[in-house]
């Protein structure tokens, strides 16, 4: 009988399943309560669990185990330890306790901190956390964990993105209680995250080393073929690709992630894959091994996967639509408008907090996608701008029109879709239509983020949803908790909100430049680049609402800060080192040799015939050769602004001259060599060029 890959769905990971099968009875329902954040785990039920799963790990190959987490440097992290413990005389024992499952001591000082630890002060911690479910990959049990310091400041991204979703919790509960739900017991934030990414010839990628060293091509000048014909989205898939796509599909499968959907992309050589929702905490764990499977099915079938925001200029970038919602234990999604939205109270009371919450912290939404690829790619046409605006569709608009005017709202919707053609069949259709301009968009029963970078964990930006909707919920409860007339004071709540949040709704063309100037009228943000949003940072007002709810203390607000400032100007002076590596090592010594084979060639044809003085050889030479003394002189220029870097000791300081200065030269270098590529012959261009990067 054939096997079906779905056969194995799962089969790498220590599910519910897994343990309702394999755990006593009290031992698994005290795994539920842990996770509902009913009660701890005592030692006596994580050494049953211990057990558990070392014995599943074993039967599964694995003889070695980790601590899985999330550092503050956008990747993943691990330290394998055996199984194995000696019983003397040369014997061994294949043990695993309840205190390894639930704490790991890696060294904190060698991760990225922003201060919080120094080398002398090494020890850090990372704890087990039940609520994400551990997996066996390249022969390793890896237990997802969170990781803090000795003295217990988070130094990752899922202890804050766990104290985010407790708080989401514990404040919608609040709201729902006013609501009249006395059912509901928990509420769980979810998120579907879409990921975007390139794949490229391995051994043309190797052949590059802007590719290997940035992931992006720095120099590159456009093809004749790029996008223009729009012949690239939802296209047929080569071959070659829909083979990485399949074990992709079956790779993620075993490790029970829901990859659903995968499909060719808008840009060549771009494709996308998304998932089915999850818990906004597994989702981010999920998203993160997505990734990582993906380079590493890639690099098996000759392929590089290429996770930067903009690898190739001129061409579409990748982003991550976070799709992200929230449900009840009792199955109600709180963003589900339902048949009439217009009476749907619960879905109106969400609605409006989440509206006054991303206009009350717009800078926060906005730096929390701020990396130095990510400034590549917003407001580029083909990803929202830099302005943070919600769009919630002509329904959703018209109703909250209504509210505000304080007439009866009137269904004007067809909602069949006729296509005229009587061998189709009729279908219900959405009331709104998409934006896909939109850095938030409601599109029908949740909002999808669509500001992310491809290569970003989607822990920040839901940490930030999460923090700033329990705000938002906590003052709505802290209102209706005075209140007698609960009902009055709701439809009063709701009033109150859209009239002074409704700045933030914006169902137009967010690429417009008439939005630009309509914004500023508004007031809203406009943070174009990566230090300006990060200096919104560590702000009163910020710190103030993330020490509220928990989920960031001042400390810990300042090293983030520290962090993501020092990874930018690292970003752009790896950048521009190779840069100039790669102007004086390739592309000044091509060119310089393609001049002489002109200057030879110009010589043979001149003792020919005197009756050529400007041949095509003279014209090219004299070109290219004042290109090139003005590429010998730019590439000076870079040099000498990374130098000049040394000066600068302030992190604000120095991320500023990398934007103003380092970054501009950068760009007036590239200019210039991307005006010489297309002037060289093929034989001398010392590596691939964007067609054969792009069309392979």
């Amino acid at each position: 009988m054939t096997k079906h890959p779905f056969d194995d769905f799962g089969i790498h990971l220590f599910s519910e399943t897994v343990m309702r099968d394999r755990l006593p009875s009290p031992i698994f329902k005290k795994w539920k309560t842990a996770v509902a954040k009913e009660d701890s785990l005592d030692r006596q039920t994580a050494d049953a669990i211990a057990h558990a799963m070392k014995t599943w790990a074993i039967e599964h190959g694995a003889t070695q185990f980790s601590h899985w987490f999330q550092p503050l440097n956008g990747t993943t992290a691990e330290k394998h330890d055996s199984f194995i413990s000696p019983t003397g005389k040369g014997n061994i024992i294949m043990e695993f306790s309840g205190k390894e499952l639930i704490k790991g001591e890696p060294d904190a000082s060698s991760f990225p901190s922003g201060g919080l630890r120094a080398t002398f002060e090494a020890r850090g911690y990372t704890a087990w956390d039940p609520s994400s479910y551990a997996f066996i990959k390249d022969g390793i049990l890896c237990i997802p964990t969170a990781f803090c310091s000795y003295t217990g400041e988070a130094l990752d991204k899922k202890t804050p993105l766990l104290r985010s979703m407790e708080s989401l919790n514990k404040q919608a509960i609040r709201v729902l209680r006013l609501l009249g739900d006395t059912a509901s017991q928990r509420v769980v934030p979810t998120v579907g995250p879409e990921q975007e990414y390139f794949l490229v010839d391995k051994e043309l990628h190797n052949k590059r080393n802007d590719l290997k060293y940035t992931n992006r091509t720095l120099f590159g000048a456009k093809p004749p073929k790029g996008q223009e014909l729009e012949d690239h989205y939802f296209g047929s898939i080569k071959p070659r690709i829909s083979a990485f796509m399949k074990e992709l599909n079956e790779e993620l499968w075993k490790l029970g992630i829901y990859a659903k959907t995968q499909h060719n992309e808008v840009a060549p050589a771009q494709h996308e894959l998304a998932p089915i929702f999850n818990e906004t905490n597994v989702a981010s764990d999920h998203n993160q091994l997505t990734m990582e499977m993906m380079k590493k099915i890639a690099d098996k079938h000759g392929l590089v996967c290429l996770l930067h925001e903009k690898p190739f200029a001129g061409i579409n970038g990748s982003g991550k639509h976070n799709n992200w919602s929230m449900g009840t234990d009792t199955g109600i999604n709180l963003l589900e408008p339902g048949d009439t939205p217009w009476t749907n109270t619960r879905f109106l009371v969400f609605l409006a907090a989440v509206i006054k919450a991303v206009d009350e912290h717009q800078d926060l939404l906005r730096l929390s996608v701020a990396t130095a690829g990510n400034d590549h790619r917003l407001g580029a046409n083909e990803a929202p701008p830099a302005i943070i605006s919600m769009f919630v569709g002509d329904e959703l608009n018209n109703i909250l029109e209504s509210i505000e005017s304080g007439k009866d709202y009137v269904d004007q919707y067809n909602r069949i879709m006729e296509i005229n053609a009587s061998i189709l069949p009729n279908f219900p259709k959405e009331t709104t239509d998409r934006n896909r301009t939109s850095p938030f968009a409601f599109t029908g029963n949740k909002f999808e983020f669509r500001m992310l970078g491809s290569s970003l964990s989607i822990a920040g930006p839901n940490i930030v949803l999460n923090t700033i909707l329990s705000d938002s919920l906590c003052q709505f409860a802290d209102q209706l908790e005075k209140e007698s007339d609960i009902e009055s004071a709701i439809k009063k709540l709701v009033l109150d909100t859209i009239v002074k949040h409704k700045r933030i709704i914006f169902n137009g063309n967010n690429y417009a430049e008439e939005w630009v100037v309509e914004a500023e009228k508004r007031g809203l943000l406009n943070l174009k680049s990566t230090p300006e949003a990060l200096e919104c940072y560590p702000s009163e007002k910020n710190i103030a609402l993330l020490s509220k709810f928990n989920v960031l203390n001042e400390t810990e607000v300042h090293s983030r800060y520290e962090i993501m400032m020092e990874a930018y100007c690292k970003t752009l002076n790896i950048e521009a080192l190779t840069m100039i590596e790669m102007v004086q090592r390739e592309i000044l010594p091509a060119a310089a040799s393609y001049i002489d084979k002109l200057c030879e060639l110009a010589v043979k044809k001149a003792k020919i015939s005197t009756a050529i003085p400007n041949s095509m050889e003279t014209e090219l030479v004299t070109k290219l050769s004042a290109l090139t003394d003005n590429l010998y002189k730019k590439v000076n220029d870079l040099q000498t602004a990374v130098m000049n870097t040394k000066n600068y000791e302030n992190a604000h300081e120095l991320a500023h001259y990398y934007r103003d200065t380092v970054f501009a030269e950068m760009n007036e270098l590239r200019a210039i060599a991307d005006e010489i590529e297309p002037m060289v012959g093929k034989d001398f261009w010392p590596f691939p060029t964007y067609g054969e990067l792009l069309i392979f």
